[in-house]
């Protein structure tokens, strides 16, 4: 026997003598193949190679230092912003990059906005933007505020993020107005987001003359929220239909008729959503124009890409967010290259869908060009002002059947009565720039560079435990857009729908 040991196996059956160090030496090259590997992972792994018996903590904390060692410092993120910020804005002109810091020098703020973001949504998207907010699990946690739009085939069009050290009224405030500076646009913007008085207030404040249209799945969450425990599942799920039928109903007796609905289950629901302000969040009553977008949930994009990238050092966060906008705008670009139609594919869809209503319409000329289309209702269309009673044509930017029906009965191209906003050859302009790589050199020496500011990482840390993965503590009710059983069309249910059974 020879008692003197020269293994790795000589610490013993116990970690204490396994340093974060160590543990991060050993473990550093399978991160980096596998970036997801996991402390309860790797103390499975340690004891089968070494026989060291690690706890659940000398693993993570040993992860933590390999990633750091892969990534580079969080701290040293920090403080290469200023210079970050110039390349951004130096290798992408027309865009703006701007961080602030507290008095302790400690990063407050970030705005990022690129030249094909904004000139994609001042050439070829509505007047339309979601606002949301993405938690980040990274070192120093922090949201991220993101302003998305819609393009011509209705995807998600990225305009603009933040990365703050905390979702707060300040921060919102702050985001807005440097979402403001950059929009150069006249006509009105319409805003979908929460109902928070944070958002409520700066919107009204910054983009006077906007409208602010209430998301509905915050709203359906926030409803459950204060009305909590008085309703089983199979209750809320039949609530949450009436109360996206309401919201979706182009009518005020449409809209009334769901609300009845829900009146007859809880008074108590119906009286909180009768205050809750429909004019911000019903088809009916909402004087902005939405195209029937009710929800904010475009900033899913954003959490998806964040999800991939919120583990990293906050430079390298926001490059991971910029080469997917670059990805984006590219792939995107390739695939219009093929389309041969006037609108887009999913336009042409629904257009599809109401020329398919229309055949059997009838009409009779009213006026110079109003017309009453027979029905059931009986409509008005008038083609001058693009407007039809059943108020379709107006919510969607598509002609309704209604409508159609006339335009075809007249000799007239459907395809001249549909918004701007939908054609292919929007679409392409709203890709038509480029979002560049940084070029990557040294930060300058601190004795050579000009910037005088240095940016410390935020005071927040992130908490011990787990983090939460379940986003906005969505209720799963409401997960699910509504669609009709009947025809399968989306934002009403049967009892509304207005198909011929």
């Amino acid at each position: 026997m020879h008692p003197t040991h020269t293994c790795e196996g000589a610490s013993g059956t116990t970690g204490h003598q396994a340093t974060r160090s160590w543990v991060a030496s050993i473990i550093k090259e399978k991160l980096k193949a596998f970036p997801n590997y996991k402390p309860k992972d790797i103390v499975n792994d340690i004891k089968q190679e070494y026989g060291i018996q690690l706890n659940y903590f000398q693993a993570w904390r040993g992860k933590e230092i390999a990633r750091e060692q892969l990534q580079g410092s969080y701290k040293e993120a920090y403080s290469q912003l200023p210079f970050f910020c110039e390349k951004i804005m130096e290798a992408n002109p027309g865009s703006l990059a701007l961080y602030t810091t507290k008095e302790d020098s400690s990063f407050h703020r970030l705005f990022v906005s690129f030249h094909a973001s904004l000139h994609g949504f001042q050439q070829g998207c509505r007047p339309l933007i979601f606002l949301d907010s993405v938690p980040l699990k990274s070192k120093y946690q922090g949201t991220l505020l993101v302003a998305t739009a819609a393009d011509a085939d209705d995807g998600v069009f990225p305009v603009a993020f933040s990365i703050v050290d905390s979702e707060s009224d300040d921060n919102w405030h702050w985001f807005l107005l440097q979402l403001q500076s950059v929009l150069s646009t006249s006509c009105p913007i319409t805003f979908v987001a929460g109902s928070e008085h944070r958002l409520k207030d700066s919107i009204a404040e910054i983009f006077e003359g906007s409208f602010h249209g209430y998301c509905l799945q915050y709203l359906t969450e926030q409803l459950f929220r204060d009305l909590k425990g008085q309703f089983s599942h199979e209750i809320k799920r039949l609530m949450v239909e009436d109360l996206y039928a309401a919201a979706y109903a182009a009518k005020p007796e449409g809209f009334q008729t769901s609300l009845d609905n829900i009146k007859s289950i809880s008074v108590d629901a119906y009286n909180w959503i009768m205050q809750s302000g429909p004019g911000n969040w019903a088809n009916s009553y909402f004087q902005g124009t939405r195209y029937n977008h009710l929800t904010s949930n475009f900033g899913e994009l954003f959490y998806s890409w964040a999800s991939d990238a919120d583990e990293l050092p906050i430079t390298q966060m926001v490059d991971v967010i910029r080469s997917k906008i670059m990805e984006l705008i590219v792939s995107r670009r390739e695939a219009s290259d093929q389309w041969v139609t006037r609108l887009t594919p999913s336009m042409e869809e629904k257009l599809s869908r109401e020329r398919q209503k229309a055949h059997s319409l009838q009409f009779v000329l009213c006026g110079s060009s109003t017309y009453e289309v027979s029905g059931d209702p009986n409509e008005l269309v008038d083609l001058d002002r693009w407007e039809c009673s059943c108020k379709v044509w107006q919510l969607t930017g598509i002609p309704c059947c209604h409508a159609i029906a006339v335009i075809n009965g007249i000799n007239r191209s459907v395809y001249d009565f549909c918004s701007r906003f939908f054609t292919s050859e929007i679409y392409r302009l709203t890709y038509s720039e480029a979002v560049l790589p940084i070029q990557y050199v040294d930060v300058p020496a601190a004795k050579d560079s000009q910037l005088l500011v240095t940016v410390t990482p935020p005071s927040t840390r992130r908490p011990p435990g787990r983090p939460a993965t379940k986003r906005h503590g969505s209720e799963d009710i409401v997960k699910r857009q509504l669609q009709c059983s009947r025809c399968k069309g989306l934002g009403h249910n049967k009892s509304t729908c207005k198909e011929q059974s």
